[in-house]
């Protein structure tokens, strides 16, 4: 599932405030409460690479993802330049690379 890292301003008191969600939606202000602010920008999270213990790990938001990004481990590699790759290249790569060094069954 599509996870974002949502940025708003509120038109009213002017407090900015961060929050993630599944779509780059409409928001409250958590101070006044004015309805409905819009995001002025919003960070595509469905897909992130983090380094742990030398490695680059590539993470994936699944379809059964609701609440929270709930991300699922699709890959291993030696350098973030591999990891960033892996992204770049889309679904057809990983179902192609089921069993190759580095892809997480």
């Amino acid at each position: 599932m599509a996870w974002f890292l949502n940025k708003y301003r509120c038109v009213r008191c002017n407090r900015g405030w961060e929050d993630e969600w599944s779509a780059t939606c409409d928001d409250d202000c958590p101070r006044c409460g004015a309805r409905h602010m819009e995001p002025y920008d919003s960070v595509d999270l469905t897909e992130i690479v983090e380094e742990e213990d030398g490695k680059f790990l590539v993470y994936r938001s699944p379809d059964s993802a609701e609440g929270s990004a709930d991300y699922e481990l699709i890959a291993e590699c030696e350098t973030r330049e591999e990891a960033e790759e892996i992204l770049r290249s889309g679904d057809e790569e990983l179902e192609e690379g089921d069993g190759q060094v580095g892809f997480v069954d």
